[in-house]
């Protein structure tokens, strides 16, 4: 080989290897901006994996046994209502039930001591008359006993009484209206034979005042009819 053909020969070579060495480098770069440009957000995506879907179960039976609980406490909470508005509502009839009962006693006690009268024993009978009454009325059946007094000896009246009946007619605020009734069994000088009579008395209680008769109809009411 000549001189010549050596130089022709080591130029192509050397022309060979740098075009080479520009592709590789080329090639580096083109696979060093597509190596950068990914990004991976996950784990998953790192390993190429797909990402697992989490579920909650919930079995049929764990479900119909929670409704279950449910419509149970439901139920009891609406039979406790229940319960409780039909207590009240025994309750307030039991109370009222005890103050008429309490109120017609009282109204027909008085009703009876006041029926009894003895032309002989009148003081007795006055002191009857006022008892358990208001301070008001007190002063009104003093004078109103004062005046029958006037009537009952000259007849010499005597009457036994004894309890019939009383019923509440009306009860407002703790103010009752009861009528109570009494038989009567009267003597006087006109009539020495006993006569059987039923006398009404009309009688206001307030229980909101210690049980105190606040107003009387029909005081008298026996001697009025004869």
């Amino acid at each position: 080989m000549t001189t010549k053909e050596s130089a022709v020969l080591e130029s192509t070579r050397t022309e060979t290897e740098s075009a080479v060495s520009d592709d590789e480098g080329a090639f580096a770069e083109v696979a060093g901006s597509e190596t950068t440009s990914v990004e991976l957000d996950s784990d998953d995506k790192l390993t190429g994996e797909k990402p697992a879907i989490r579920r909650i179960s919930l079995s049929v039976r764990g479900l119909a046994v929670t409704l279950v609980i449910i419509a149970l406490v439901a139920a009891v909470g609406v039979m406790t209502w229940f319960y409780l508005g039909a207590q009240s509502k025994v309750d307030e009839q039991t109370r009222q039930a005890q103050g008429d009962a309490h109120a017609e006693k009282v109204a027909l006690d008085y009703a009876v001591n006041a029926a009894a009268m003895n032309f002989k024993q009148l003081d007795a009978w006055k002191a009857k008359l006022v008892a358990g009454t208001s301070p008001e009325l007190k002063d009104k059946l003093t004078k109103a006993g004062a005046s029958m007094e006037q009537i009952l000896v000259p007849l010499q009246w005597n009457s036994t009484s004894s309890p019939l009946a009383a019923k509440v007619i009306s009860q407002t605020g703790g103010i009752y209206v009861v009528d109570s009734f009494v038989s009567v069994l009267t003597q006087t000088l006109q009539n020495p034979d006993p006569l059987r009579s039923t006398a009404t008395y009309s009688v206001t209680i307030d229980s909101n005042n210690g049980w105190q008769i606040s107003d009387v109809g029909g005081v008298g009411a026996v001697v009025g009819q004869k």
